[in-house]
C-alpha cells in the first residue's frame, strides 16, 4: 500500500511530484493545467516517468532543504553516495520580475565513493496519448508525440546522452545535472549554470520563508504548509489552485475522481486569508487583482471556479485509456462543477476583501474596484440568498437550503457593512443592516434543530455537516454560546471516527464516503479548542499530523481504517487549515509546559 509518498516542487507556474525513491511521476508543462508530460501516478505502465535505478545496497532517504521547496533525495550504501536536488527554477531577475521557466532541474551532487545509477527516462506527452518518440541530438534529447497535437519536450544533461536513453549504467564521479524543459534552450545549459540556478532558487525560497512569522509551537509544520500553498499559486494571474493533480481518488476503486488544477473562489479565498495572516501580501494582492479582472461589469457574473488563466468554460472529459491511480477510473480533465451555483462563495470572498482593507488600509490598490465588487456582492446575495444551492460539497444532484451557504450569505453582508463603515458609505448601512438581520433570524429559525440540539446540514434536516463548525470562525456565533457548544458535540457524536471526521454521513450522489475529508478534522480540532477543550484538541492535532506523508504533506482525504492519504495532492484546503489550527493551538500552554516555564524563571 502506497501513501502518496511524494514531494512537490514548483515555481508558481507549474509543479511536479517526485516519489520517495526519486521518480518524477507527475508533471504538466508549460503550466499547471497543461497536458501531462509525466503521469505515472495515473497509470503505472502508460503514464510516463523519469527515475533512477540503483542496486539493492543503496538506502534512499528524502527531505526538503530547510525552509525551501528544493527536494533532496539521497542515495547511499555507506561508501558510495550521491544526492538529487530537484527543483523548478524561481528567483528575481534583473528586470524586477521573476525567472520561472517551465523547467525541472535535477542537480546530481556527488558525495563519496563510486556511486552508479541507471536512468529510467520515459516521458509520455499529451496525457500519454499515443506514442512519444525519443531522439538523441547533439545538444539534447528530444521527445515528440505522434498524435493529434504536436508537442515536444527537451532533456539536457551533462551525462552521456546515449547511456541516459538506453538505461546503461552511469558512474558518478562529479556533480552533474538533468534539465527537463518545455522549450529548446538558446544557450546550452552547463553544470555551473545548473548549480547557479539551484542556489538562486534556494535563496529565493529562504527569503520567502523568512517572512513567515514564528510561533510558540509547530513552526516546522506551518512553514512547510506555507511553502506548499505558495507553490499552488499561479503568478501570471494571481489564481490559487485547489491542488496540483487530477483524478487522485477519494476512495480507491471508486469514481470520486476530479480535476483540481483550477481556482475555486472558496478554496483560494480561504488560502489567501491564511497567507495574509502570515504576512505574505503579494499573494493577496495578486489574487484580488485576479478577482477584479473576473468581474469587469457591475452585475452577477461570479462562477464558483475558473481556470488559472481566467477561463470560464472548464469542460469535463474522461481519459478512458488511462487506468487511473491504483486502478481508480475514470481519469478526468476539466471539471463540470464550474456550472454549479454555490451561494457561500460570496461570503468567503467578501471576508477576504474585508481582511485586505484592514491589513492594507489606505495603501490597498484597486480600492474603488473592490468597493464596486462589494456592492455587487450584496446585490447578488439580496437577490439569491433565499434560494437553495449545491452547497460547499458540490452535490451534483439535489439543491438544498444548506446552513453553511446561508451563514456565508450573512457573512457577505456583515463584512460589506464593515467595509461601508470604514469607507464612510453611510447611505448603504441601514438597508444592509436590515438584510443582515433578516438572514440571521432565518438561520436561527430554520437551521437550528431542537430535537438534534444542533445547527444541522440544511433547513429541516436531522443530518450533521462538518461545515457548520465554521459558524463561530466567521463570527456568526460566540464559542461560549450553548447552541454552538451543543453543535460541536453533535458533530463529534455523528461524524467523528477515531478522531477523523466525515464531511457528512447522509448518502450523496455516490454513496457513503469511506474516507475523511482532511480539512474537516482540522475544523473539528479548532472548534474543540474554541469551546475550551484544549488538551483534547492538541492530542487530536498531533495525532492528525502523524498521518501526513514523510515530508509533512497532506492530500484531500485520509482513509478511516488504514490512515493512508487519498485524493488530490497536495491539497490547499488541508494545508491552509493546518496553518490556521497550528497558530490557534500554538498559543495554548499545557500544564506540563507551564511547570517547566515556572521552574526556568525561578
Amino acid at each position: 500500500m502506497e501513501n502518496l509518498e511524494y514531494g512537490i516542487i514548483g515555481n508558481c507556474r507549474s509543479a511536479a511530484l517526485i516519489s520517495k525513491t526519486g521518480s518524477l511521476d507527475w508533471c504538466c508543462l508549460p503550466e499547471f493545467d497543461s497536458s501531462s508530460v509525466f503521469a505515472k501516478i495515473l497509470d503505472d505502465e502508460k503514464g510516463g516517468h523519469f527515475g533512477f535505478t540503483v542496486d539493492h545496497t543503496y538506502k534512499i532517504t528524502q527531505t526538503y532543504f530547510r525552509n525551501t521547496n528544493i527536494l533532496v533525495t539521497e542515495f547511499s550504501n555507506g561508501t558510495d553516495a550521491f544526492l538529487i536536488n530537484d527543483f523548478m527554477p524561481r528567483y528575481y531577475n534583473e528586470t524586477g520580475g521573476y525567472n520561472a521557466p517551465p523547467d525541472i532541474i535535477r542537480y546530481i551532487e556527488y558525495k563519496s565513493g563510486k556511486p552508479k545509477f541507471r536512468v529510467d527516462y520515459k516521458p509520455k506527452l499529451e496525457y500519454a496519448l499515443g506514442t512519444t518518440n525519443i531522439y538523441v541530438k547533439d545538444d539534447f534529447i528530444v521527445s515528440l508525440t505522434d498524435k493529434e497535437r504536436f508537442d515536444t519536450l527537451f532533456l539536457y544533461t551533462s551525462f552521456d546522452k546515449e547511456k541516459v536513453v538506453s538505461g546503461e549504467e552511469i558512474e558518478v564521479t562529479d556533480d552533474g545535472y538533468f534539465l527537463v524543459g518545455y522549450n529548446e534552450k538558446i544557450f546550452v545549459p552547463t553544470v555551473n549554470k545548473a548549480f547557479l540556478e539551484l542556489n538562486r532558487t534556494k535563496v529565493y525560497w529562504l527569503n520567502w520563508a523568512d517572512r513567515t512569522p514564528t510561533y510558540k509551537k509547530y513552526n516546522k509544520e506551518i512553514s512547510r504548509s506555507a511553502l506548499t500553498l505558495k507553490m499552488l499559486s499561479y503568478d501570471k494571474s494571481g489564481a490559487v489552485l485547489a491542488a496540483a493533480t487530477t483524478s487522485l481518488p477519494e476512495t480507491i476503486g471508486e469514481v470520486r475522481n476530479w480535476d483540481y488544477r483550477f481556482c475555486w473562489i472558496r478554496d483560494a479565498s480561504m488560502v489567501i486569508k491564511v497567507v495574509s495572516e502570515l504576512g505574505h501580501k503579494n499573494m493577496a494582492k495578486r489574487y484580488l487583482k485576479f478577482i477584479i479582472d473576473l468581474i469587469p461589469d457591475k452585475d452577477e457574473k461570479l462562477q464558483i471556479m475558473y481556470g488559472i488563466n481566467k477561463e470560464k468554460i472548464l469542460t469535463e472529459k474522461t481519459l478512458d485509456y488511462l487506468n487511473g491511480y491504483e486502478g481508480s477510473k475514470p481519469v478526468r480533465i476539466g471539471n463540470a462543477a464550474y456550472e454549479q451555483r454555490q451561494n457561500d462563495i460570496y461570503g468567503i470572498l467578501m471576508d477576504v476583501i474585508y481582511e485586505q482593507f484592514i491589513k492594507f488600509s489606505i495603501e490597498i490598490e484597486n480600492s474603488e474596484d473592490l468597493w464596486t465588487i462589494t456592492k455587487g456582492i450584496v446585490w447578488v446575495v439580496n437577490k439569491h440568498w433565499r434560494e437553495p444551492d449545491k452547497g460547499i460539497w458540490e452535490f451534483r444532484t439535489e439543491e438544498k437550503h444548506f446552513t453553511f451557504s446561508k451563514i456565508l450569505c450573512w457573512v457577505a453582508v456583515d463584512r460589506a457593512l464593515r467595509v461601508a463603515k470604514m469607507l464612510n458609505k453611510d447611505r448603504k448601512i441601514d438597508k444592509w443592516e436590515c438584510l443582515e438581520n433578516e438572514i440571521r433570524k432565518d438561520i436561527y429559525k430554520n437551521s437550528w434543530n431542537e430535537e438534534v440540539g444542533a445547527f444541522t446540514q440544511s433547513y429541516g434536516s436531522n443530518d450533521m455537516d462538518a461545515s457548520v463548525l465554521l459558524m463561530e470562525t466567521y463570527g456568526f456565533i460566540d464559542a461560549r454560546d450553548p447552541k454552538y457548544i451543543s453543535t460541536v458535540k453533535a458533530v463529534e457524536k455523528e461524524l467523528s471516527n477515531d478522531g477523523l471526521l466525515y464531511r457528512y454521513k447522509n448518502k450523496d450522489d455516490f454513496g457513503l464516503p469511506s474516507s475523511s475529508f482532511t480539512i474537516c478534522t482540522f475544523w473539528y480540532i479548532n472548534a474543540l479548542n474554541k469551546i475550551g477543550e484544549h488538551k483534547k484538541a492538541i492530542e487530536l492535532f498531533e495525532k492528525l499530523l502523524s498521518y501526513s506523508n514523510h515530508l509533512g504533506l497532506f492530500s484531500e482525504d485520509i482513509d478511516f481504517k488504514t490512515k493512508r492519504l487519498l485524493g488530490n495532492f497536495p491539497q490547499a484546503y488541508s494545508h491552509l487549515a493546518l496553518v490556521e489550527t497550528a497558530i490557534n493551538l500554538s498559543n495554548y500552554i499545557t500544564e506540563e509546559e507551564q511547570i517547566v516555564e515556572t521552574v526556568r524563571q525561578d
